[in-house]
């Protein structure tokens, strides 16, 4: 849709008022406001900025959580919907986040219900989303479903930025380690060729080999650029493929020291989904394959489709989900009692609070032991770098010294 600027005329009170409004064309857009009582005196285009700004105005998941914690407030405090959409549009400073709300506003004015309006944008509202949307709408809990949406995006933006958060530090140390390397061998190392070139000696084993990498760099640094290049673009494209998102999960849930960290960010995903949905009355089936497809991991995912078949076929849910090996025993184990007590969605929400409380100290735990892992690999690397660089130097004043 496209966002067109305004003036026009009241027809209950005469008077002109500016504002925007989404459509597909110019005349869709006088036509939603002649419905809505207004008479259009001029509609323009609004310029998008170019790409630049298209990507500056980019709707994060922050914006999303932002808009639906809002919306979650003033439909819970009685204001109509149309009228809640148009309060936060004129309170959103990401242009694209306003665009959408106005679209979304449009639809909702012109008849279409809320869920209807959302379906539009899958990249912004995914299954769960919609499926919450329904549910509420249905069951006119809708502020509630809202709540539950944004304390669930939050709480998943928290996990990941806890987890970016544990990797920054050894990122930044790596960086430093590759800088120091880069500065050794491009540097340092031809001079020390030099000097046994002019002494006429040949150099030790390992001076030779830094010899020609710093020789290689130097020379074809062109090639080293296109190749990593061409690597990095390879991985990425691989990595969109059904072959590359299947590698990528099973080296999430296998690689050393993060393997159980990842495995348990999918479990609470999983549960707290799981948890949301069963609570505003989905059903079982629709709950674990949107639980299913919100985990992130295809692997997983798979897992969740065995249990999703097991209990179409008639099993309980918490049998069905007993020795899936990405399934952790905590969750089958409360969904049995939830079964029992007719309260699945709230004993699978107390599973996925513990394993919250495991990955926050797992995170904790990762965070303390990557940095003397780090230090050990740094000290290696620098370590034989400066040997290659003072055997010969030894070398050379043991030769003066005899």
């Amino acid at each position: 849709m496209k966002r067109f600027e305004y003036k026009a005329r009241d027809a209950k009170t005469g008077k002109f008022v500016k504002g925007a409004i989404q459509a597909e064309t110019e005349r869709a857009a006088g036509k939603l406001l002649i419905e809505q009582g207004f008479t259009p005196e001029k509609i323009i285009e609004e310029d998008d900025g170019g790409i630049f700004a298209r990507f500056q105005n980019k709707i994060k998941g922050k914006d999303k959580n932002v808009f639906t914690r809002q919306f979650a407030t003033l439909i819970g405090a009685g204001l109509p919907l149309s009228n809640s959409l148009r309060v936060i549009s004129e309170q959103t400073e990401n242009k694209a986040m306003r665009k959408l709300i106005e679209a979304l506003l449009a639809d909702v004015e012109a008849g279409r219900t809320l869920t209807e309006a959302c379906q539009k944008y899958p990249d912004v509202f995914n299954n769960l989303y919609i499926a919450l949307l329904r549910a509420g709408e249905a069951s006119g809990t809708l502020d509630l479903s809202l709540v539950r949406l944004a304390d669930q995006n939050e709480k998943d933006e928290q996990m990941m930025s806890d987890i970016r958060g544990a990797l920054t530090y050894p990122a930044i140390i790596l960086l430093v380690i590759l800088a120091v390397l880069i500065f050794m061998v491009v540097v340092v190392v031809p001079q020390v060729e030099d000097l046994y070139n002019d002494l006429g000696k040949e150099l030790p084993w390992a001076t030779a080999f830094l010899v020609g990498v710093s020789k290689f760099i130097m020379e074809q640094w062109y090639v080293v650029l296109v190749i990593t290049a061409v690597a990095i673009w390879f991985l990425v494209q691989f990595a969109k493929t059904d072959v590359g998102q299947r590698w990528l999960a099973i080296f999430k849930l296998n690689v050393p020291l993060f393997k159980g960290l990842f495995l348990r960010l999918y479990n609470v995903r999983f549960a707290k989904t799981c948890q949301n949905l069963l609570s505003t009355g989905v059903s079982i089936q629709d709950s674990l394959r949107i639980s299913g497809e919100s985990v992130g991991n295809i692997m997983v995912f798979e897992q969740i489709e065995i249990v999703m078949n097991k209990v179409k076929q008639g099993k309980p849910l918490s049998e069905s989900m007993k020795e899936r090996s990405y399934i952790l025993p905590l969750i089958p184990q409360m969904a049995s009692i939830g079964e029992q007590s007719g309260k699945i969605d709230e004993m699978l929400g107390k599973a996925a609070k513990v394993y919250e409380n495991e990955l926050d100290e797992q995170i904790r735990t990762i965070s303390k032991l990557i940095e003397p892992i780090l230090m050990v690999v740094m000290a290696l690397l620098v370590g034989f770098i400066v040997i290659a660089v003072l055997m010969p130097i030894y070398a050379i004043v043991s030769d003066v010294q005899s």
